[in-house]
């Protein structure tokens, strides 16, 4: 199967914000930078894949700092971690002050993306680490995919627990600090 360095997975691209995409305090909407997310994380997955990709899951967002509206936003993804149909896609924002020329690291995603063909998912190519950092990388998206897999069923086996307690202790549970103590 094809195999795709890290380096040639990256994927630059830039805008404006301008004041339609402003909040009630005048920032940027933290939904218009999930969409910016969302395509850059969609335009590196499926150049990778050489398929059509859909979105699986944001496995986070960091909000590190706002945007102001007028600053030039660059998002720069890159391909992290590939299962069979899956790419893990990380994307940093920067925002730049168009005047001061200063650029502060705002945001950072991971995305899971799928490779869709005819309605089905289908094989991505094997991702190629060259350096220690793309190792390190693709370790840790293993680790996020590992990791998810265990809390959704120890999730699912809690809530399972809700469900066949009976209403004095889902009283009790209620009054409770913690439900994660509990588990």
């Amino acid at each position: 199967m094809l195999s795709v360095p890290v380096r040639e997975t990256r994927l630059e691209t830039s805008q404006v914000v301008t004041p339609n995409d402003a909040n009630f305090l005048g920032k940027v909407f933290g939904g218009t930078i999930l969409s910016m997310i969302d395509l850059v994380a969609y335009a590196t997955a499926s150049r990778f894949a050489g398929n059509i990709c859909v979105t699986a899951s944001f496995d986070r967002v960091d909000f590190h700092q706002p945007i102001e509206v007028g600053e030039l936003v660059t998002m720069i993804g890159h391909v992290s971690y590939v299962g069979r149909t899956s790419v893990e896609v990380s994307v940093e924002v920067f925002a730049e002050n168009v005047y001061s020329r200063e650029r502060r690291h705002t945001n950072t995603a991971r995305v899971t993306m799928v490779a869709i063909r005819d309605g089905k998912p289908v094989e991505v190519p094997r991702l190629e680490c060259e350096t220690r950092e793309d190792k390190i990388a693709f370790l840790e998206g293993r680790l996020r995919r590992e990791l998810r897999a265990l809390h959704l069923a120890e999730r699912e086996r809690i809530a399972q627990s809700f469900r066949a307690a009976t209403n004095e202790e889902l009283d009790t549970l209620m009054a409770g600090k913690s439900l994660v103590d509990r588990a």
